[in-house]
């Protein structure tokens, strides 16, 4: 059997993103508050600007991975919605004391992907690259595959797209998306935020700052995301434990974090050791008739 691979649709597809949590930090101490409190430098976006990021806590365990949005009188947060029971809480700790209000569910994201739809966009909003659109922001993710974020529905004429195809193109291009069950077990460079420009190492102080810079200057991180694909027989998600082949034996290597099925084909990402060799074999431990095996990033991995 040929390995199905998620692809860009044949034209410019309409994706409805429900799997994605919108946080608004509004108010004049917006960025100088977030900017204490995650790792990517917020007081250098500028409205139309975006960037990756993590959220962690003392210990520089992620709460969560984010995509920040910096529009003109709001920062907005992009998370899987499952973090946010316990992610929110955290990050409205010290809002107190701030100029800042927090809020949850803040407008509405879509995502439009396939051949043209660069072409589209600049015919649509005049854009080429990540910018400010009318009530929100338009943002590049890679060639042809754009986020909009708005605060109202936008009216986009085109064909409908399912979901899990968005989400099956985020595992292919190595993007991290944190689920509740992940969350407290890996550091930023684990899902290889440094290798995406989502780790600012000279901003200053950050809750789990010492940490993370010490995984970075003292060689203490040991672990990185990787895609893998292959086949398996059942149903799999966020969490579930894989194997790795060692001779006869399998042993424990690692948790899936994001995962895409069709047809029987499987593509994830997970956090394995960094020196696992390219032609490892692995397979699912709830499904020992499964087999995956590791794919190019599509990005250098860094320190």
């Amino acid at each position: 059997m040929s390995l199905l691979t998620p692809v860009f649709p044949a034209e410019p597809t309409l994706f409805p993103l429900t799997d994605l949590a919108i946080t608004s930090l509004t108010g004049q101490d917006r960025a100088k508050y977030l900017q204490g409190q995650v790792t990517c430098d917020v007081n250098a976006l500028q409205p139309g600007q975006s960037s990756l990021g993590g959220h962690c806590d003392p210990k520089g365990k992620l709460w969560s991975d984010f995509r920040l949005l910096c529009l003109e009188d709001r920062l907005l947060m992009l998370t899987k919605p499952s973090v946010l029971v316990r992610q929110l809480p955290e990050l409205k700790k010290f809002a107190v004391f701030a100029k800042v209000e927090i809020g949850e569910n803040h407008g509405q994201a879509v995502g439009v992907a396939g051949q043209g739809t660069d072409g589209w966009v600049a015919t649509r909003f005049g854009l080429s690259q990540t910018a400010l659109i009318e009530g929100g922001m338009a943002v590049r993710v890679e060639a042809d595959r754009w986020l909009l974020v708005s605060e109202q529905p936008l009216a986009i004429d085109l064909p409908a797209g399912n979901e899990s195809l968005w989400w099956g193109l985020e595992i292919k291009a190595g993007m991290p998306h944190l689920e509740a069950v992940h969350q407290g077990e890996y550091i930023p460079q684990m899902l290889n935020l440094q290798a995406l420009d989502g780790i600012s190492f000279t901003k200053g102080c950050y809750m789990g700052q010492e940490i993370v810079a010490r995984a970075k200057y003292r060689g203490a991180n040991n672990r990185a995301l990787f895609v893998l694909a292959g086949q398996a027989n059942e149903p799999v998600a966020s969490g579930d434990p894989l194997e790795i082949r060692l001779g006869d034996n399998w042993r424990r290597s690692g948790m899936v974090l994001n995962a895409w099925q069709q047809e029987g084909q499987l593509w994830l990402t997970a956090v394995l050791p960094k020196d696992t060799e390219a032609d490892a074999q692995f397979r699912l431990k709830q499904d020992e008739g499964s087999s995956l095996a590791l794919q190019p990033l599509p990005y250098p991995l860094i320190d």
